[in-house]
C-alpha cells in the first residue's frame, strides 16, 4: 500500500519480556511511526510501556483484538484502556465496550491479502479438503463425512497429513471442488457451553474465495453481511446438512462453479486487506494512498525495516538492521 513498516519482532521476548518492552518504547520514541499496530495474544507487552507510547508518544496505539466473542471478559476488557485505538471483529462486542467508556474501537473483519491468495488456474485435484487443526468438534465432522463414503483430505497440526505451508495451502484452495470453513472458536475449554466456543468468521472465510475456491461454512456471526449465502458461499447447520450439500454440490458443478467465481469477484471488490485498512487509517485520520490505485498496484512499494537484538558475549548489543522487503505477486 506505499507504507514504509517498522517491523518489531517481539520473539526479542527471549531476551527477557522486560529488556524487550523497553526496546520497543526506545524505538517508538526514536522512530515516531504514525501508528503502533500490534495483535496481542497473550501479555507480551508491558501495559505501563503501551500507556506510554500511547499517552506520551508521537504515535497512535492499535491493537487488533482476534477472539472478543469469547475472550472480552476475561482479556480484551483490560488492554483495551492501553491503547488510543483497538479493532473487534465482533459485533456483539460493541456494547461492552461502550458499558466499559471506551470509545476508541473499531469494528473490522478479517479479509483476504490478494498479493498471496489468488487463482492459480490449477487443475481440480481433491473433492473435499479442510485445512486447520482439529480441536472442538471438527475430528468429528471429517470423520462423520469419510464415514458416508466422502472422499476428505484434513492437514494441520493433528491430523494424519500434517502441517501445510503457506504455499501449499492456497494451492489446495485452488484445487479443492469444495473447501470446508469450520468457525467454531478454539478456547481453552473445549468443553464448554456452545456460547463459550462461538462459531466466528475466520481469515479463511475470506481467503478460500479470494483464490476462486467454493466455500462451505459453519454460519457464523455477521458472515451473511459479508457474503451472500446461497450464491457467493454456502453454509450449513449441522453434519447432516453438511453432508447434504456437500453430496449436492460435487454433483452440481455448474453451480459450485458459479457460486465459488461470484465469492471471488465480491472478495477481490469488498474484501482485501486493502479496502480494510484504507478504511482503518480514514477512522484514524491517517494517510493512505487512494483505493483504486493501490488494487491497480499503481503505487510505489514501502520499505520494511526490521529490529532485533545481537547478544555478544556478557554484553548486550542494540542494534536496528535494516532490510528491503519486495512484495510477491
Amino acid at each position: 500500500m506505499g507504507h514504509d513498516i517498522l517491523y518489531f519482532d517481539m520473539m526479542l521476548m527471549q531476551h527477557g519480556r522486560e529488556s524487550m518492552n523497553q526496546r520497543l518504547l526506545e524505538v517508538a520514541k526514536r522512530e515516531k511511526p504514525d501508528l503502533m499496530f500490534t495483535v496481542l495474544h497473550t501479555d507480551e507487552l508491558d501495559q505501563s510501556v503501551v500507556r506510554e507510547i500511547s499517552e506520551n508518544a508521537d504515535t497512535i496505539t492499535l491493537n487488533w483484538f482476534c477472539d472478543d466473542q469469547w475472550r472480552f471478559d476475561n482479556y480484551s476488557c483490560y488492554w483495551a484502556p492501553c491503547f488510543n485505538w483497538v479493532i473487534t471483529t465482533a459485533p456483539s462486542a460493541l456494547p461492552k465496550y461502550a458499558r466499559l467508556g471506551y470509545s476508541g474501537v473499531i469494528k473490522s473483519q478479517y479479509a483476504c491479502n490478494h498479493f498471496l491468495y489468488r487463482k492459480l488456474n490449477l487443475p481440480l485435484k481433491y473433492d473435499v479438503t479442510f485445512v486447520g487443526q482439529p480441536h472442538g468438534n471438527r475430528r468429528e465432522i471429517i470423520q462423520s463425512l469419510r464415514g458416508s463414503g466422502i472422499n476428505v483430505h484434513a492437514w494441520g497440526n493433528g491430523w494424519k497429513s500434517g502441517r501445510l505451508s503457506q504455499e501449499e495451502m492456497i494451492r489446495v484452495f485452488n484445487q479443492s471442488r469444495i473447501n470446508l470453513n469450520l468457525t467454531k472458536a478454539s478456547t481453552p475449554n473445549q468443553g464448554a457451553r456452545d456460547d463459550q466456543n462461538p462459531e466466528q468468521i475466520k481469515g479463511r472465510s475470506f481467503e478460500i474465495p479470494g483464490c476462486g475456491g467454493f466455500q462451505i461454512s459453519e454460519l457464523a456471526e455477521d458472515l451473511g453481511n459479508y457474503y451472500e449465502i446461497g450464491k457467493e458461499i454456502v453454509c450449513f447447520e449441522d453434519v447432516d446438512d453438511l453432508r447434504e450439500k456437500v453430496c449436492y454440490y460435487l454433483s452440481n458443478e455448474d453451480e459450485r462453479t458459479a457460486i465459488a467465481q461470484a465469492g471471488y469477484q465480491r472478495t477481490l471488490r469488498e474484501h482485501t486487506y486493502t479496502h480494510r485498512f484504507v478504511d482503518i487509517f480514514k477512522q484514524l485520520g491517517l494517510p493512505a494512498k487512494p483505493l483504486h490505485e493501490i488494487l491497480k498496484g499503481n503505487v510505489h512499494l514501502g520499505r520494511t525495516m526490521e529490529f532485533s537484538k545481537r547478544i555478544i558475549g556478557k554484553e548486550r548489543e542494540l542494534e536496528r538492521q535494516r532490510n528491503e522487503y519486495q512484495f510477491i505477486y
